[in-house]
């Protein structure tokens, strides 16, 4: 028995020196951040360059126009300007798109439908179709649920300031942040990502990464680093890391602002939030040996390069910590021996602090509304990651195990400010047992939660009881929606 308690001390606390890795990094990332300067437009080229406006769709009804119009509406020379419509639809989708193209092209915009006989290598493989028949030196991307501004194109464009910059990325804006806690509480995780983690990692020379839309690349960049690879389902992540280990600079706007609708239902967030993580554990199973054998990279690039790539296994972390803690509350209670490697185990975790400095740097930096007070928003958001570890974490898992999974894309609602409200065409449907099983977690941290207080023993309580909010949540969500 004394076996099995010692391991379980020593697991847990080997998570927690990964999350304090974690934690520090993205605190230095803040520090990074708020040194960094503003950078100064560049003026505009003395020719504008042919860029291609890329737009891949799949079954997107309640967007498809609404993304076309955008893009025709950019403000950009006629005759420098492509827009592909990369339509793998296969639903009314496909004849909305067609209408809509046919419309702008008898305006005498150059703009094409472009539709493939299978959707073979899925986002990834629409973009290398779409890439083969252009011969733009640019390439914009934009998902079915972005909204570019007419002066996008002309902002950007001029941050190609020399022959190795190949991609510029910008900050996404969200279209209906206020539309319920779920909406809100996604928006404040992504402006920490957007207004302190980007700016950070560009501040400190450090790899930056494409997020899949709202960026535009030069085309030479895609084609020397190897083109678009469906072989994980970030390829966003993948061809911004193999390109900057080919030598590529990349550049992010945080000041250029690209709107889109965040996913309002959980299933839709499920989805996304699977997407990511998989990818994301896929791309750094592909690429972090890599990093570490560039002899160009400071020790302190191939850091950050480790924690951005293992981002996603937090997740599965945070699991592990959260059904290790039960049992060590009674481990605490019935082996005193074992009280100084606790008391050490209390000081590590209040060395996580710095990540609630990086959140409170986003926090500030967020335009309104951003949640009216820092401290509850930052707790929900935690509970709500927390929540999320499960399904997370499986996610994770199947990224490291070469387990295969198609391309699931979010279903968008077209919601935003002046929307009205749309009916639910598109659903990722869940078994139930997601759902059971984060409801048996919440009983299984209610129970972690009363043997603290049974104990008098207080040190995990503040965890089990975001535990008990996150996983208690998601499942009464996930109940709701099945029920509606």
């Amino acid at each position: 028995m004394l076996f099995l308690e010692t391991g379980l001390v020593v697991l847990y606390g080997l998570c927690l020196v990964f999350m304090l890795g974690f934690s520090l990094t993205q605190w230095q990332l803040a520090r990074l951040a708020g040194r960094a300067k503003a950078i100064p437009p560049p003026p505009a080229p003395a020719a504008w360059p042919r860029v291609a406006v890329q737009l891949p769709v799949y079954n997107e009804l309640n967007v498809v126009a609404r993304l076309i119009d955008a893009a025709a509406a950019l403000d950009y020379p006629a005759d420098r300007l492509h827009i592909q419509v990369l339509d793998d639809s296969t639903d009314e989708t496909g004849a909305l798109a067609a209408a809509r193209v046919a419309h702008y092209r008898a305006q005498g915009l150059h703009i094409a439908h472009v539709r493939r006989p299978t959707r073979r290598g899925y986002k990834a493989g629409a973009l290398a179709h779409g890439l083969a028949e252009t011969d733009a030196e640019f390439i914009a991307i934009f998902d079915a649920d972005f909204l570019p501004a007419p002066d996008f194109l002309r902002r950007v464009i001029p941050y190609f300031t020399g022959p190795d910059v190949g991609m510029v990325q910008t900050r996404w804006g969200h279209l209906n942040e206020n539309d319920s806690l779920l909406t809100r509480l996604q928006a404040f995780g992504l402006n920490a990502h957007f207004l302190v983690e980007q700016v950070g990692r560009q501040a400190g020379g450090h790899f930056l990464n494409f997020n899949g839309t709202g960026g535009v690349w030069r085309r030479s960049c895609i084609v020397d680093a190897g083109g678009w690879h469906a072989d994980t389902l970030t390829e966003d992540l993948d061809l911004s890391y193999r390109a900057q280990l080919r030598g590529w600079r990349f550049r992010y706007l945080p000041q250029v602002v690209a709107p889109a609708e965040l996913p309002a239902h959980l299933d839709a967030l499920r989805s996304q939030q699977h997407r990511w993580n998989k990818g994301a554990a896929e791309t750094a199973r592909k690429h972090l040996g890599r990093v570490w054998r560039a002899p160009a990279l400071s020790l302190a690039t191939k850091l950050h390069a480790t924690f951005h790539l293992l981002n996603s296994s937090v997740f599965a972390v945070i699991l592990l910590m959260a059904l290790l803690s039960v049992p060590l509350v009674f481990v605490r209670a019935h082996r005193p021996e074992f009280r100084p490697v606790f008391r050490l185990a209390s000081g590590f975790c209040l060395t996580l602090l710095p990540l609630t400095s990086y959140y409170y740097a986003a926090w500030r930096r967020s335009p309104p509304p951003a949640g009216r007070w820092f401290a509850p928003t930052f707790a929900l958001f935690i509970a709500l990651s927390m929540g999320l570890a499960l399904h997370n974490a499986r996610a994770v898992v199947q990224g490291l195990l070469r387990r295969s999974s198609p391309f699931v894309r979010t279903p968008k609602l077209g919601a935003g400010p002046a929307a009205a409200a749309p009916a639910r065409r598109y659903r990722v449907r869940e078994t139930g047992r997601l759902p059971l099983a984060e409801a048996l977690l919440t009983l299984y941290f209610l129970a972690g939660l009363a043997a603290g207080c049974y104990y008098a023993d207080y040190g995990l309580l503040p965890f089990h009881a975001l535990l008990v909010a996150g996983f208690g949540t998601l499942a009464g969500y996930a109940w709701h929606e099945r029920r509606g």
